[in-house]
């Protein structure tokens, strides 16, 4: 082939380079798919990287954290040009991170903080103190509202995962509005057990949940009712419901105890319509992922992504910038303008 012009030739090589190059990737690395809220965040990130031009590589880790972080390890092996990471463990993540950031690696921690690393670039979550105060302040709502004229009330609380970060905002958000209430006698914790270091559940295992809620209910309960549970996710919420249920709460006499949640799953989402489960916080994970979306697109296209907090999380080595979205509290009164009018949900999923 012969060429009127260096000029053309060259035109014509960068067409081919071009052509063939291959777009920037982005490692996905999820914690599980047991939640559907992280089958959700996979696939938001996956459309709208997609949209914008990213291919990507998305993990599911299965809650186990020697899995994950080979997938990690993997993408850097394989070289993605930026890694998006829901932790399963926050704080085991740091040998990864300097590899990472040896392979010139930008990192964004999603919805959960990593800690103890330096390499953590940015972090994309919603304000998970003011998901807390929102759940306590749906279980003050509730006690009010079912049981007026029971004052003191008994009410057990229930903590996320202590390896999750997030888990403390919510508990401590939650206190903020709580622990006055107990300080003042209106509130009674039968079991006497508060901290995270008691209450947490790890894994957020409604497992674990429910056998928990059956040992506080048989070792407090047999002589008084409870009224209330704090819960701060869903997938506990469906556990410490049906410890509730066995021993017959939600029948008869028995009014079912305000129990609160997180993420509106669509079986609390239901639990909610029959009745049971009180409320729950829903978290738009179309929103995050296109949050992250732009962080990443702005990294890699050398500005600076937009972030709107800069002094809450401080991971233990750095303050990482932050971009906070904000949390809807969502009950029977609300659901549908909040979760179908949105269009998260279809009115078919919850009906």
């Amino acid at each position: 082939m012969k060429f009127k012009s260096v000029a053309t030739a060259l035109a014509m090589c960068a067409s081919f380079i071009a052509f063939g190059a291959s777009a920037e990737t982005v490692g996905i690395s999820m914690p599980t798919k047991s939640s559907a809220r992280w089958i959700s965040d996979g696939n938001s990130m996956v459309e709208q990287f997609t949209a914008a031009g990213y291919e990507t590589d998305l993990q599911y880790a299965e809650d186990d954290i020697p899995n994950q972080l080979a997938q990690i390890e993997n993408m850097i092996t394989k070289g993605v040009d930026v890694l998006v990471i829901a932790a399963i463990d926050g704080t085991t993540l740091s040998n990864a991170l300097e590899n990472a950031a040896a392979a010139g690696i930008k990192v964004i921690a999603y919805d959960r903080l990593i800690r103890d690393s330096g390499n953590v670039d940015y972090y994309a979550t919603f304000d998970n103190f003011k998901v807390g105060v929102q759940q306590a302040t749906s279980l003050v709502n509730g006690l009010k509202e079912r049981f007026p004229d029971q004052k003191p009330w008994n009410v057990e609380l229930f903590g996320g995962s202590p390896d999750d970060n997030n888990a403390y905002f919510f508990y401590d958000g939650a206190m903020s509005v709580l622990q006055p209430l107990i300080d003042s006698g209106e509130i009674v914790v039968g079991s006497g057990q508060t901290g995270m270091d008691t209450v947490g559940t790890l894994r957020w295992d409604g497992a674990v949940a429910q056998a928990r809620m059956d040992n506080l209910l048989s070792a407090n309960y047999t002589d008084k009712a409870v009224h209330g549970v704090l819960s701060p996710y869903d997938g506990l919420s469906i556990g410490i419901l049906s410890s509730l249920k066995g021993v017959g709460y939600g029948s008869g006499d028995m009014k079912m105890p305000i129990v609160t949640g997180q993420d509106a799953e669509v079986p609390s989402v239901k639990s909610i319509l029959a009745g049971e489960q009180y409320s729950t916080v829903f978290k738009d994970t179309r929103e995050l992922a296109r949050v992250t979306v732009g962080m990443v697109d702005a990294m890699l296209k050398g500005g600076e992504p937009e972030i709107n907090d800069t002094k809450t999380y401080d991971n233990g080595v750095k303050v990482v910038p932050s971009y906070l979205l904000e949390p809807v509290s969502v009950d029977a009164t609300n659901w549908e303008q909040i979760l179908i009018g949105s269009g998260y949900y279809t009115a078919d999923q919850i009906k």
